[in-house]
């Protein structure tokens, strides 16, 4: 009588090998997008974030309050509170681009909101004021047409105040297009 087999045979770790080999090779290219998509939407959310606290500032203060992006493409920002009596910029809060999502670029159409306030953004811009966030290193941006592999993202400021999130690759009618 055989006695039955404990363990396992080189062939089934090398094939057990093999198959983990090709699953992780498979998950490499989607966890590197995964990676550089997650840097994008850290940054955009770490920029709406600033915009909405300098809003809020502005308003729970009554006073002008300013957010400012010292470097007009890196996404660390710097909010300050004007102060009537000296007639001086003081600053609330500020956060580094360093802070995990130095690889980013941002693209905006002005570096300095004024929240009044009301809430309300002085002076009042014609249009939407536009921030974009992209990650060259990443690669291209996702288009409409489906090319790229990174999904850039857009913060927009209203006259109003509003701050707003938004994809620029998705059509419109979707809730997330800008």
């Amino acid at each position: 009588m055989a006695k039955p087999q404990k363990g396992a045979t080189l062939i089934e770790f090398m094939l057990t090998f093999a198959l983990i080999g090709i699953l992780v090779a498979l998950a490499v290219p989607s966890f590197r997008d995964w990676i550089q998509n997650a840097r994008v939407r850290t940054a955009t959310d770490a920029i709406a974030d600033g915009l909405q606290l300098a809003r809020a500032e502005a308003v729970r203060r009554n006073n002008p309050v300013r957010f400012r992006l010292p470097d007009a493409t890196a996404s660390g920002w710097v909010i300050e509170s004007f102060d009537r009596n000296s007639s001086n910029w003081t600053q609330v809060q500020q956060r580094s681009a360093d802070e995990g999502t130095s690889i980013v670029s941002v693209d905006a159409t002005q570096s300095t909101i004024v929240f009044l306030g009301t809430g309300g953004v002085s002076p009042t811009p014609p249009v939407p004021i536009q921030i974009n966030m992209t990650n060259p290193s990443g690669g291209e941006c996702v288009t409409s047409a489906g090319s790229g592999s990174i999904r850039c993202l857009r913060v927009t400021v209203s006259a109003g105040g509003q701050v707003r999130m938004c994809d620029p690759a998705l059509a419109a009618g979707n809730a997330a297009a800008c």
